[in-house]
């Protein structure tokens, strides 16, 4: 099936060659084309170039008049926790009633209180609710998507979980990505035996996860409280003899070496960073490691951004996602995610839709199949409604500005 768009205001991020990442000053750059047109075959960009240029529509199966509206990749989330059970409304108003995220948690709420609800919650069910919550992100743009376990907390439900995304992944058309997150918290019965539950992830979750090929990555809540720099060292080195790759939470709150144990471990992102020394930063420089800022976590629990300014003057890339989740971040909105890094992390624009494809793309390991308009890539793509520039994306921040999604070729019933 050849599908080709026309009369397109500006396509943005088109890139003749693929590459894996920007950096530093390059992710200032977004290069864009004016009056063109687009051309899928199937599931792939077959072409792209300027009007006077385009092809007979006569050979088309579908054809859609963009006059006005902008065209760029589908967003890339690298970091979510899409599959969850009911949600946690009434810590937002103990968050407003003053209470902190850390006497929350040791009230029995937080994340423990996600795994309570999804240990009683069947799979058939936490499968309907995540669809639901699935659907809602490709409406507003997202073609790719991380999703991650870490609300089970025992070898039951983390691999009920992993299964609910295996079956979201197979039964819809955006690429997802699985990640194994046993070490979000200590469950109330191992409060005081840390060394039991990490045996337990080490020794029985993982060996189980990868014999059923549940999960790409593997993580941790890298924090003061949570799991300390040794720890997640050991679960990271377990999963990589399984294969599953480091994607690592870490200096939330507080800065404790993280970084360097994931960078010296190979990690492929560090997320969150909402506090950053400038060791971090050297530490970061010329590794394979994507830092990830996660903006409207810090938007809805009121915590410091994370200091993009800082990180990309100082030659770093960044990646953005949004960290949907029950408790911090009720929400998987990429264009509010965009929006919230211009605005308040003081990125620009080009800097953020950057941020936010190709390096989201990167940060979970899909930069070769998505995150640009490159030829020979995946067809997932957004078009806008007429817009008069792309900065109208992240200025009209509370204004839905997509008209049309199109996943693998195919266009989406938003």
């Amino acid at each position: 099936m050849k599908t080709l768009l026309i009369n397109i205001k500006e396509i943005l991020q088109v890139r003749e060659e693929s590459i894996d990442k920007l950096e530093g000053s390059a992710m200032g750059i977004l290069p864009k084309l004016d009056n063109a047109y687009l051309l899928i075959e199937d599931d792939i960009i077959l072409d792209y170039g300027v009007m006077n240029e385009c092809p007979n529509t006569d050979n088309m199966d579908l054809v859609i008049d963009a006059t006005g509206k902008t065209v760029l990749p589908t967003w890339a989330d690298s970091h979510t926790h899409l599959v969850y059970s009911g949600n946690r409304e009434l810590e937002f108003v103990d968050r407003i009633n003053g209470l902190s995220y850390e006497e929350i948690f040791n009230r029995g709420g937080g994340i423990l209180n996600s795994a309570k609800k999804l240990q009683e919650t069947t799979e058939e069910d936490l499968y309907k609710q995540s669809c639901k919550r699935l659907e809602e992100v490709i409406s507003q743009g997202t073609g790719a998507v991380e999703i991650k376990s870490g609300y089970g907390l025992t070898l039951e439900a983390e691999l009920k979980m992993l299964r609910v995304i295996k079956r979201l992944k197979d039964n819809y058309p955006i690429a997802i990505k699985a990640t194994f997150l046993g070490a979000h918290a200590f469950p109330t019965v191992y409060k005081d035996n840390h060394q039991g539950y990490i045996d337990l992830i080490v020794n029985e979750m993982i060996p189980a996860i990868a014999k059923e090929n549940l999960a790409e990555y593997v993580d941790a809540f890298l924090e003061t409280g949570y799991f300390s720099c040794e720890e997640t060292e050991r679960i990271i080195k377990a999963g990589q003899a399984y294969g599953l790759i480091a994607k690592v939470h870490v200096n939330q709150f507080t800065a404790i070496g993280g970084i360097e144990t994931c960078v010296k471990n190979g990690a492929l992102s560090v997320d969150h960073l909402e506090i950053v020394t400038d060791e971090d930063i050297e530490i970061l420089k010329g590794s394979i490691t994507m830092p990830v800022a996660l903006p409207t976590c810090s938007f809805f629990i009121s915590i410091p951004y994370t200091p993009a300014r800082k990180m990309i003057d100082a030659g770093l890339p960044l990646a953005l996602a949004s960290d949907s989740n029950p408790g911090t971040t009720p929400s998987g909105n990429m264009n509010f995610v965009v929006a919230t890094a211009c605005i308040k992390m003081k990125m620009t624009p080009e800097e953020a839709i950057n941020a936010a494809t190709i390096n989201g793309a990167y940060a979970m390991g899909v930069q070769k199949e998505y995150g640009s308009i490159t030829k020979g890539k995946k067809a997932s793509i957004i078009i806008t409604k007429p817009l008069h520039s792309f900065y109208e994306l992240p200025y009209a921040f509370g204004t839905n500005n997509i008209d049309q999604v199109i996943l693998n070729g195919k266009v989406q019933n938003i």
